[in-house]
């Protein structure tokens, strides 16, 4: 099967190697989202409400460049620096999630790249 590459100016560039999102048949593997600003490359400010409506900005914008929306992830998966902040970014992902549900992972871990408070990772119907 051949691996395509998704790629969209709309969320922020890879700051590594790696690709945006990769899509394997019907499979589209989103590479986790931390709140950049896609013009400036910079993370935004403010607390965690604010980076988790960056984070998902940038995932809805990969999703779409893919022809997909929400309704069409599978799955996510959700790393906290802080587990105390579980309750406000469950909030702001469920407005991204209103109807259908995924299968969802939230793992806390000890420090996420830049220093942002979350990333979220998505496997969407490619």
């Amino acid at each position: 099967m051949k691996l395509d590459v998704i790629s969209t100016d709309k969320a922020p560039a890879a700051i590594g190697p790696y690709s945006q999102a990769v899509r394997l048949g019907d499979i589209l593997f989103c590479s986790g989202q931390i709140p950049l600003d896609p013009a400036t490359g910079q993370v935004v400010g403010g607390d965690v409400s604010a980076q988790a409506v960056r984070v998902m900005e940038n995932i809805s914008a990969v999703l779409a460049v893919a022809d997909r929306g929400f309704d069409d992830v599978i799955k996510t998966t959700i790393f906290l620096t802080d587990m105390a902040d579980f309750a406000v970014v469950n909030e702001v992902y469920g407005r991204y999630f209103s109807g259908h549900k995924p299968a969802r992972s939230t793992v806390a871990v000890n420090g996420l790249p830049r220093g942002v408070l979350l990333e979220i990772e998505v496997v969407a119907r490619g």
